[in-house]
C-alpha cells in the first residue's frame, strides 16, 4: 500500500511538472525548428520526459524544480544552434550525477553517443574503497575526465559551457562561500577555456558574471560609470561610423558596420594591468565591419586608414595567421582628431560566426559535423590531446601539476616562430628556445644546449618573437635542470622537465638509501644480501628493492624497520675506539654548525655541492650524521616535510676551506676562448681543477670545476667567466661524479 502511494505521489508530481514545463519545451522545439528543419523531435521529447521524471523530486537552492536548470541548458544550446544529440544530452546532463540512474542505463535508452556526452560532464565523486580525494584533486580529476571525453567528442565542452553559463546566471541562490569559489573557478578556467575554443560570446558573459561575485564593489562601480556615459558613447560611435559607412557605399562594398562597448571584465583588466584610471582608458569601444569576401577585408582596411590615423604597432592580421582557436579577423586601432582611440575589427560573415561561437559554429544547421570542418575540429583538439598525453596513465595525485598545466595552456597570447624548414610553431608569448625545442620534439627539448635565432646564437632563456627563425643545437650530454623551470612558458616543456627532475631525484634517493643501509649494517658488523632486502621490501609493502632504498633515502622508512623485518635480534652497537673518537672530533671542525648539537658528524650533499653563503638545511641520516643540502636542492624538496629529520644548520665564518663547484659553460666558438677563460680566473686567483670545452656547430660547450671559498666567491667566478667575449651563459650544475667534494 505504501509503495502504491509513493508511485501515485511520483506520478502526480511528474504530471504537475509536465503542466509547468511542456510550454517551455514546445518553445525549445520551435527555436530548434527555425535553424534546423531536420531536427529529431522524437529523441528530444524522449530526453525531456526521461530527465523530467528522473529529477521530479529534486529542487535547486532557489526552491525551483531542478529540471528548470536542465531545460535552460537545452535552451542555451539551442541559442548556439546545436544539433539534436547535443541538446538531448543537455536535457539529461545531470541525471547520472544527481539521480539514481547510471550511465549504463542512459546508454541503453539513448545510445553510446549521448551516454558519452552525459558521462563527460558528470563530476568525479568519492568512490567506495578508494583513497579520499581532496577538493583540488577531485576538481583536477573531473577536468581531466572532461578533457578525455572532449577529445572523443568536442560537444562535451559545449554542454559544459551551457551548464556553467546557467549556473552563473543563477549564482545568487548559492551560499556566499561557494559563490566565491565558483566565480573564481569560472574566471580562471571556464572563461579562458571558452576563449581557447573561440567562443567569445560565452567567454564574455562568463567573465562578467564571475566579476560580479569575486569583486562586486568594482563591478557595480564600473557598470555605473559605463551606464552614465551610455548616450555619449553611442553618439561617439555614430560619429566615427558615419564616415566609414559613406566610404564603403562610395566603393560599392556591401557591409554591416556597428559599434559595441567591450565587456566589463576586459575593461576592469585594462584598468588594473595598465594601472590607469577609468577616465584614461580610451579604447573601451570597438567597431566591427562585416564584409562578404576575404579580399574585401584588406580593401576596407585601406579605406579606414585613409579616414583615420592608424596606430601601426597595434595592427594584427589574424586572417593570414589565425589564432590557435580558429579566430580570424583584421584588427587595427584608429585615432580620431581629438586623440581618442577606437579598435576596428574587419571580417567576413563566416569569420564572424567562428569568432562569436567558435567550435560550436561547426555544428550549426547540421545533424552532425560536415566533413570539411573536421580538420578545424582536429586542430582545436590538438592542445587537449597533448595535455592529456603528458598525464597519460597517471593517478591524479599531482592535482596541482595538472591544473597548472591546464591553466598555462589556457592563458596565452601567441607567438609564431619558424623552423629552418619553414614550418610554423605556435607558442605562448615570451616563449624561449627550450619551449620551441619541446614543441618540435621531446627528445630535442631534453638535450637542447643552445639555439640560433635568425642566424645568431642566443642563450636558452632568450625570449622569442613572432617571425623568428629558430634552430636548436643539441648535445647528448645535456639534460634539463631546475633553472629551466624559471623561464619556460609551455606546459609541455614544464611537464617533461619536472618528470626528468623527479627521475633524477629518485635515482639520488636510491643511492642515498643504499649508502644509509650499507653503513648501518657495517656499523654493527653485519652483512645484508639483496635477497634479504627483497624479503624486507615485500614485508614493508614495496614493489621492489629500488623503491625500498629510495624510501630510506627520502626518510620515509627508518633503517631500524628494515633491520626488524630481516632479523628478530637487536643490533649490538660497536664501541667507538679512542682513535675513531679523535678522528670524528676532527671531522666535526668543519664550516657547518648544527643547531643545538655538538660533536656530530656532518658532510656536504654530493647532489648539490653547497658552498658557504648558500641557504642550507641539514638532514639527519642515522649512522651517517647530518647531510647538508642547499635548500633548493631537488633531493631536499622531497625531504623537507620530514620535520623530525630536518634540522637548521649554519655556516661558520672561522673555518677557511675550499669547496669544489662545477659550472656549465655555453658560448660562441672562437680562437683563444679557453685562454681567455683561464686568464680571467687566474686574475681572481681561482684554482681550476678540471676544464673540458668542446666545439660543435660554432658553439662552445663544456664544464669547469673550480675551488671557491663561499657564495660571494663563486659569484665572482661566474661573473669573471661571463665577461669573456662570446660567453652566453654560465650555470652552476650538479657534479658529474660521485667523488667527495670537500
Amino acid at each position: 500500500m505504501h509503495v502504491m502511494d509513493a508511485i501515485d505521489s511520483s506520478e502526480k508530481t511528474y504530471q504537475k511538472l509536465r503542466e509547468q514545463y511542456d510550454p517551455v519545451f514546445q518553445q525549445l522545439i520551435d527555436n530548434i525548428r527555425e535553424y534546423n528543419p531536420n531536427y529529431n523531435e522524437e529523441l528530444l521529447r524522449k530526453a525531456y520526459e526521461f530527465g523530467l521524471w528522473a529529477h521530479r523530486h529534486q529542487q535547486r537552492q532557489s526552491g525551483e524544480p531542478y529540471f528548470e536548470h536542465c531545460l535552460n541548458v537545452a535552451l542555451i544550446l539551442a541559442e548556439m544552434r546545436m544539433d539534436s544529440v547535443t541538446i538531448a544530452a543537455g536535457l539529461l546532463h545531470d541525471v547520472v550525477e544527481d539521480t539514481g540512474y547510471t550511465n549504463e542505463e542512459i546508454e541503453e535508452e539513448f545510445g553510446p553517443q549521448i551516454a558519452l556526452l552525459v558521462d563527460g560532464v558528470t563530476k568525479i565523486t568519492e568512490v567506495s574503497g578508494r583513497k579520499r580525494l581532496s577538493r583540488e584533486s577531485r576538481q583536477a580529476e573531473t577536468f581531466r575526465k572532461m578533457l578525455l571525453s572532449m577529445a572523443r567528442d568536442l560537444r562535451v565542452i559545449i554542454i559544459k559551457f551551457a551548464d556553467r553559463l546557467h549556473n552563473m546566471r543563477t549564482l545568487e541562490h548559492v551560499p556566499a562561500k561557494s559563490r566565491m569559489r565558483i566565480a573564481i573557478e569560472t574566471r580562471d578556467v571556464y572563461g579562458p577555456l571558452a576563449n581557447r575554443f573561440g567562443m567569445a560570446r560565452v567567454k564574455s558573459e562568463l567573465e562578467d558574471l564571475a566579476f560580479k561575485y569575486f569583486d562586486n564593489k568594482s563591478f557595480v562601480e564600473l557598470k555605473k560609470r559605463i551606464n552614465q556615459k551610455k548616450e555619449a558613447r553611442e553618439a561617439y560611435l555614430a560619429k566615427i561610423i558615419a564616415p566609414i559607412e559613406t566610404e564603403l557605399k562610395t566603393h560599392n562594398i556591401n557591409a554591416t558596420v556597428y559599434g559595441r562597448p567591450k565587456h566589463l571584465y576586459s575593461i576592469y583588466r585594462k584598468i588594473h594591468i595598465r594601472n590607469k584610471p577609468f577616465e584614461e582608458i580610451y579604447d573601451l569601444l570597438a567597431i566591427r565591419i562585416i564584409v562578404q569576401k576575404v579580399e574585401e577585408c584588406y580593401y576596407v582596411l585601406g579605406l579606414v586608414h585613409n579616414l583615420y590615423t592608424p596606430v601601426y604597432e597595434r595592427f594584427k592580421d589574424y586572417i593570414a595567421m589565425p589564432k590557435i582557436n580558429g579566430y580570424q579577423s583584421l584588427h587595427t586601432t584608429l585615432v580620431d582628431k581629438e586623440g581618442h582611440m577606437v579598435e576596428v575589427q574587419i571580417r567576413t560573415e563566416p569569420m564572424h560566426n567562428i569568432a562569436e561561437m567558435g567550435i560550436a559554429a561547426h555544428w550549426r544547421y547540421k545533424e552532425g559535423i560536415p566533413d570539411r570542418k573536421k580538420d578545424d575540429v582536429e586542430q582545436q583538439l590538438g592542445w587537449v590531446r597533448q595535455l592529456l598525453d603528458q598525464f597519460k596513465g597517471k593517478e591524479m595525485v599531482d592535482a596541482q601539476d595538472f591544473l597548472e598545466s591546464l591553466k598555462i595552456d589556457l592563458y596565452q597570447d601567441e607567438t609564431f616562430v619558424f623552423t629552418p624548414q619553414g614550418d610554423v610553431i605556435r607558442m605562448p608569448l615570451d616563449s624561449t628556445p627550450v619551449d620551441f625545442a619541446f614543441q618540435v620534439h621531446t627528445n630535442i627539448g631534453m638535450h637542447c644546449i643552445g639555439a640560433k635565432v635568425n642566424g645568431k646564437i642566443v642563450p636558452l632563456k632568450h625570449k622569442l618573437h613572432s617571425g623568428d627563425l629558430v634552430e636548436i643545437i643539441t648535445s647528448a650530454n645535456q639534460h634539463p635542470n631546475q633553472d629551466w623551470l624559471i623561464f619556460v612558458r609551455t606546459s609541455k616543456a614544464r611537464h617533461h622537465i619536472r618528470k626528468y627532475l623527479r627521475e633524477v631525484q629518485f635515482e639520488h634517493s636510491i643511492k642515498l638509501g643504499e649508502e644509509i643501509i650499507t653503513k648501518y649494517f657495517r656499523r654493527f658488523k653485519l652483512k645484508v644480501s639483496e635477497d634479504k632486502l627483497e624479503e624486507s621490501a615485500k614485508k614493508l609493502n614495496f614493489d621492489n628493492v629500488k623503491n625500498l632504498k629510495a624510501a630510506v633515502g627520502r626518510g620515509e622508512v627508518s633503517i631500524e624497520k628494515i633491520f626488524s623485518s630481516i632479523s628478530d635480534a637487536k643490533p649490538k652497537e660497536q664501541k667507538e675506539s679512542l682513535l675513531q673518537r679523535i678522528l670524528s672530533r676532527n671531522r666535526n671542525q668543519s664550516a657547518i654548525q648544527v643547531q643545538g648539537m655538538d660533536n656530530i658528524m656532518v658532510h656536504l650533499g654530493k647532489c648539490c655541492q653547497p658552498v658557504p653563503g648558500d641557504d642550507i638545511l641539514g638532514y639527519i641520516t642515522r649512522g651517517k650524521g647530518v647531510t647538508i643540502h642547499r635548500s633548493t636542492c631537488p633531493n631536499m624538496q622531497s625531504l623537507i616535510d620530514k620535520k623530525d629529520r630536518t634540522i637548521p644548520v649554519n655556516w661558520t665564518v672561522e673555518v677557511e676551506e675550499e669547496f669544489k663547484v662545477q659550472l656549465s659553460i655555453l658560448g660562441e666558438d672562437r680562437k683563444n676562448l679557453i685562454r681567455d677563460i683561464t686568464q680571467a680566473l687566474a686574475n681572481h686567483n681561482i684554482n681550476i681543477l678540471n676544464l673540458d670545452i668542446r666545439s660543435k656547430d660554432k658553439l662552445a660547450t663544456g664544464k669547469i670545476i673550480v675551488e671557491v671559498k663561499n657564495l660571494p666567491h663563486l659569484t665572482r667566478v661566474i661573473n669573471a667567466i661571463s665577461k669573456c667575449k662570446g660567453i652566453l651563459s654560465v650555470e652552476r650544475v650538479e657534479p658529474a661524479s660521485r667523488k667527495r667534494t670537500v
